[in-house]
């Protein structure tokens, strides 16, 4: 059927309740938006679903969530398992609580018990419960940092990682298979509750969660001394991390958190900012101010769902400094790395790994050099991550240290298997006492960090392009780059092109070929002069394309200009190819 057919049958069929029915009918005549609503099914991805929220198969709704739910259900029945459960978590947006419990019902409807919990929780919270009750899949109604008219619907395995292959692949190719969505089951929450397959979490799982937090402290002795003097501003940006992020610093000893009260709040319009994400400088806005009248040593933001941590630090004159996603990761990475080699005899696990994206910077590369451990390189998206722990624990092989990528997501233990930024706030807290303790402050850390590895500076350029034409732009660019590798960068001659997609890469200077060794993605990665470097993707999650890319100068003034420089010939490169 072409799209107004469809449109059609969701106007009259009984399938679809009246309301839905009439949103759509407050459309006909917008050809427009018709077409946008129904030329296509809202795509089930590796990471799920994710999209504006409406009536319409390219939309996120409660028919929508029913039908990946009921793929779900059917790929879950064929795994075989016995009494199969699933963990349920939802964020502060609009319709979370509602699609996560249209989703609990489904479960429900198909014989699969459905642990929902009592209210929002942080994503690495819904990870941890995964395994923490033994359930065979996960289901986070979220959609991170988007603007408010989007929700999204990730799916976890029972490794508590999203989902990867097979079971990715497995999973897409059920919730495809459903054509009819009056085939999709549901029950009442009653019938649901009286089987027993729809059960209340709360508290039951909070306690485990946060005591497996407290299990990653390196110093409480350190922050009982010091804790008390440091001072926290913190904003969950009018999402889940407000009560667990509070907690865990209040429980281990630190005193003086601020929460800006503007954002504390949970809140799916996010009425402070027109875009919640601790990327943007704008999201920091009301903290910093708040920062200078409490004269703070740390800022710290959670995105919505708490599995991202954004960060300011004051350095010793009195200026706020942001890290981006990769010092802030860096630095954990090199505080963690640091204190345990040290509590060991100065020793560290001969099969110790640190893991980071292949988009995150490569200052990780020197760290790892630096203490002689493994450094394993993965595809953009912590579930890859999360993946590698799997195979350290079925093989009995590999110590994970640490994990992170450069958008603004790490891993201190394994918990969890995706990004946490409650484990993160508590961590950078304890590394701003533990530095206290030398007379330092974080910046301080961090200028000792550079100068030790060399001036790394990363940064990204994001082009949007939304719609249908948007998203063939997106390729075009690709495919152009694809067809026609660049020889020079900017300044930077091109010394190596990797295609992800292709599974190639190839020396420029010698011609010779190899793979990548990765899983296929659409991803394009440049190895240029100078230590400098460039990749390039198309967002999973928005409609945007990304340009990553680094250099190394000799100071951080030097380092910076070089990036502004690489940008400038990015967006150059950019407007050459739309």
């Amino acid at each position: 059927m072409d799209y107004k057919e469809i449109f059609k049958e969701w106007l009259e069929s009984d399938t679809f309740d009246e309301e839905t029915k009439a949103e759509l009918k407050a459309i006909e005549g917008d050809e427009n938006e018709i077409k946008e609503r129904f030329y296509a099914d809202l795509e089930f991805g590796t990471a799920g679903l994710r999209g504006v929220i409406g009536a319409g198969i390219n939309r996120m709704n409660k028919y929508v969530v029913r039908k990946a739910t009921q793929g779900l259900a059917n790929y879950i029945l064929k795994q075989g398992v016995k009494d199969p459960a699933v963990a349920i978590a939802y964020d502060c947006r609009r319709m979370s609580p509602e699609f996560s419990l249209e989703a609990a019902l489904c479960l429900a409807a198909n014989g699969i018990k459905a642990y929902r919990f009592d209210s929002l929780r942080p994503t690495p919270e819904l990870s941890f419960a995964v395994r923490y009750l033994k359930c065979i899949a996960g289901i986070n109604i979220t959609a991170s940092h988007n603007p408010p008219e989007y929700n999204g619907y990730k799916v976890y395995w029972e490794d508590g990682a999203q989902i990867t292959p097979p079971h990715d692949t497995g999973i897409m190719a059920e919730v495809k298979a459903i054509t009819d969505y009056s085939t999709c089951k549901t029950i009442s929450e009653e019938d649901a509750r009286a089987k027993g397959l729809l059960v209340t979490i709360g508290a039951d799982v909070d306690d485990p969660y946060i005591a497996e937090l407290k299990k990653q402290i390196l110093h409480q002795d350190t922050i009982d001394k010091y804790g008390k003097d440091i001072k926290v501003v913190y904003t969950p940006l009018h999402g889940t991390g407000n009560i667990p992020a509070r907690r865990i610093l209040k429980e281990i000893g630190f005193e003086n958190v601020y929460v800006v009260p503007e954002q504390e709040l949970p809140d799916g319009e996010f009425p402070t900012v027109s875009y919640p994400n601790p990327e943007a400088k704008e999201a920091f806005e009301l903290a910093l101010k708040l920062a200078k009248e409490k004269d703070a040593d740390l800022v710290l933001a959670t995105d919505p769902d708490a599995d991202r941590l954004g960060v300011y630090v004051k350095d010793a004159e009195g200026e706020y400094r942001c890290l981006t996603g990769n010092m802030s990761g860096c630095l954990l990475a090199e505080y963690e790395i640091s204190q345990r080699k040290a509590l060991n005899g100065d020793k560290l696990p001969e099969d110790g790994a640190l893991i980071k994206t292949i988009v995150t910077s490569n200052l990780a590369d020197e760290i790892a050099k630096g203490y002689g451990v493994k450094l394993i390189e993965v595809l953009t998206g912590f579930k890859w991550i999360g993946k590698e722990i799997l195979g350290f624990e079925n093989s009995g092989k590999g110590t994970y240290l640490f994990g992170f990528e450069e958008s603004y997501g790490c891993l201190i233990g394994t918990h969890a298997r995706d990004k946490d930024a409650i484990v993160a706030v508590m961590a950078l807290c304890e590394a701003a006492a533990f530095y206290k303790s030398q007379g330092k402050t974080l910046w301080d850390a961090m200028i000792d960090m550079y100068e030790k590895y060399g001036y790394c500076i990363d940064a990204i350029q994001s082009v949007t392009m939304k719609g249908i034409e948007g998203l063939q732009k997106i390729q075009d660019i690709m495919n152009t780059l694809r067809t026609k590798t660049p020889s020079k960068i900017g300044k930077y001659e091109v010394v190596e092109a990797r295609d992800y997609k292709a599974d190639t890469v190839k020396n420029l200077k010698t011609g010779e070929e190899g793979k990548t060794g990765l899983p296929s993605s659409n991803v394009l990665y440049y190895d240029l002069s100078d230590s400098a470097w460039l990749c390039v993707r198309p967002s999973g999650t928005e409609p945007k394309i990304k340009f990553y890319y680094g250099v190394k100068g000799s100071s951080l003034e030097d380092a910076n200009a070089l990036s502004d420089e690489m940008g400038k010939a990015v967006l150059a490169m950019i407007e050459e190819m739309k």
